[in-house]
Formats: C-alpha cells, structure tokens, sequence
C-alpha cells in the first residue's frame, strides 16, 4: 500500500540493530524507558556507510529466512540487489508464520511465482522513506501499483495494520523498516470486489445487462466512479429497469462508461482534478465542495477501494452524460 520523530517513535520495540542487520548495515531503536524519557540507541555512527544491500542485509540478520525464501523463489534478489534506493517493508519470519498453513509453501511453489512477486512487491517503495518521513504521510504507492495505507496511533506505526517493530535499517541501496505481519494486495479485479458488496447489486447487473463484464475485468487500470443501490434508487421510478432491457443495451453502456476513467487515479490526485475523460468519451467535472469531492454533482461517499486492476470510489448519484 506505503527518520521517525523522538515522540511518534515511543513505543517502538527495543531491538538490538546489530542482531538484525549486521555489523555494516545498523539500525536505530527508539524505546521509552522507565521514568517516560526517550532513549535512543545507535550502534554505529551516523556518516557509517553501510556496504550491505538490501538482500545481503536480510539474509545476514537471521529473522527473515522465509522473506528471503521468497524474494528467490519469486525471481526478485537481483532486483533489490538492483541499484534503487529501495523502501522495503520487511516481514519477519514470525510474522510469515501468522499467515493460514500451508500459505507459504503455496506461494513457493514455480506456478504461483506471479502472485508472489505481486506479494512481494507490495511491500516495497520505490525511493529510500526513512521513518520521519513515514510518519508524515497517509499512504504510499508500492512498486506493486497498489497503495499501502500508513497510520500512526498512539506513538506506534502501522502500514495496512502491520506494526512497525523497527525502523532506519540502513542499506547500500536503500532502507528496510521491519513489520510484524505480511500484506496482502487486494488480488479481485473490479467487477468480483462489486460483486462481493451488496451495495454494488444494481450496479453489477447493470454492467452485466450492458456486456461490460469483460472489460472491467480486463488488464486496465480503471477508476470507477460507483453508484450504490442507494444512489440508483434516486432515479426516477421504472428507469432503471427499463434500462436494463436487452433494446437498450447501448444506452446503459453508454451511461456505466460515464462513470469509468481510463486510469488509476486515487483520491489524492482526483481532488487535484477538475475534470476526467470517461471510457463514454466525456468528461465527467471534479470539484471539491464543503469538504466533499463532486462528480458531476454526485458526492463521492467512499474512496480507494483498490482491486487488481484498479480502484473504486462510491457515489452517491447515477451521472448521466
């Protein structure tokens, strides 16, 4: 989805930098003593420039022998031995083994090497985001193309509601921040996500009365601007089953492509908008009124829903072109 402040770093878990990193590649621990005083511990000086990569740098540590498992398995150890800089958000070996049985030997094996690269990737972003930068931001986009959600709660970090157990592992190409849960990246396209919320029922038979269901669920990106149930059942009586009727199929697909943009755009970059060509040909306009994001009059409810091959944002009006 994805330097910490002395005071947002509170919490953080006291581990020894050497253990995990190696003596050339040395991390920096924040933990709260006894008396609330802030005690920061650094095993090697600041200017020290690490010599490690980001994959000599794991393997060393000791306590991601399953991620380094699966960086080899998945054909990516040349890519984050590659120049970078890399962010990498690196699960431990305990927090693999959180996952259901038998996941990870699954993900090993050669058939499934593209959801693992897919994994894998999403805990990755490109450039070197140390944790004071971390903290300041809501998100991140992964080399995966999916954006891992970052919050901080209580002085502790979370990235897609994994904790953050250290940060500031200092790599020759890049920064690793250690996490005590494996992510996963939204892995349904946008026609199965509607399909799995019953907000999204008319919508669904909507897309499947126009013959759209193919190309939802292709390659893409798509941003979908989502009517709810709520949001047809505005329309006047009888409208929307008239539309649903096999001599109307052009006009319903005409007026479901309205709602699509040809791209991934999140919520971040469409408040910067002031209008987006649709997939009908149109431009459908953006403002952002009284705090709320406007689509063509239609309130934008719910943001970055992301799947496989895009992201959905909820309405809560049909947009006719």
């Amino acid at each position: 989805m994805k330097k910490l402040t002395t005071v947002l770093a509170i919490g953080f878990l006291a581990l020894s930098a050497t253990a995990e990193a190696g003596s050339k590649c040395k991390g920096t621990v924040v933990t709260q003593g006894p008396n609330s005083r802030v005690h920061v511990l650094t095993s090697a000086p600041v200017n020290a420039a690490p010599e490690k990569d980001i994959v000599d740098t794991a393997v060393a540590a000791g306590s991601f022998k399953t991620l380094v498992a699966a960086v080899q398995a998945a054909g990516l150890v040349d890519t984050l031995k590659g120049k970078g800089p890399f962010t990498v958000f690196a699960p431990t070996d305990e927090a693999f083994a959180k996952l259901p049985k038998g996941t990870v030997e699954t993900l090993l094996k050669p058939e499934n090497k593209a959801k693992l690269q897919a994994i894998l990737t999403y805990h990755v972003v490109s450039g070197k985001v140390m944790a004071a930068d971390v903290v300041k931001l809501t998100g991140a986009t992964t080399v995966q193309g999916q954006k891992i959600d970052i919050a901080v709660k209580d002085g502790k970090v979370s990235v897609d509601g994994a904790h953050v157990v250290k940060t500031d592992i200092h790599c020759s190409n890049g920064v690793v921040h250690v996490i005590d849960s494996v992510l996963l990246p939204a892995d349904k396209d946008i026609i199965d996500t509607a399909a799995g919320n019953e907000s999204f029922s008319t919508l669904v038979a909507a897309v499947k009365a126009a013959g759209l269901v193919d190309t939802l669920k292709g390659k893409g990106p798509f941003t979908v601007f989502a009517p709810s149930n709520e949001a047809f059942a505005k329309l006047p009586p009888g409208t929307v089953a008239n539309l649903l009727k096999p001599e109307n199929k052009d006009q319903l697909a005409a007026i479901l492509a309205y709602h699509v943009v040809p791209a991934k755009v999140m919520a971040s970059d469409v408040v910067k908008l002031t209008d987006a060509k649709t997939v009908n040909g149109k431009s459908v306009a953006i403002k952002v009124s009284e705090g709320h994001v406007m689509i063509d009059g239609a309130k934008v409810l719910v943001t970055d829903i992301e799947t496989s091959n895009g992201v959905i944002h909820v309405i809560d009006t049909v947009i006719l072109p």
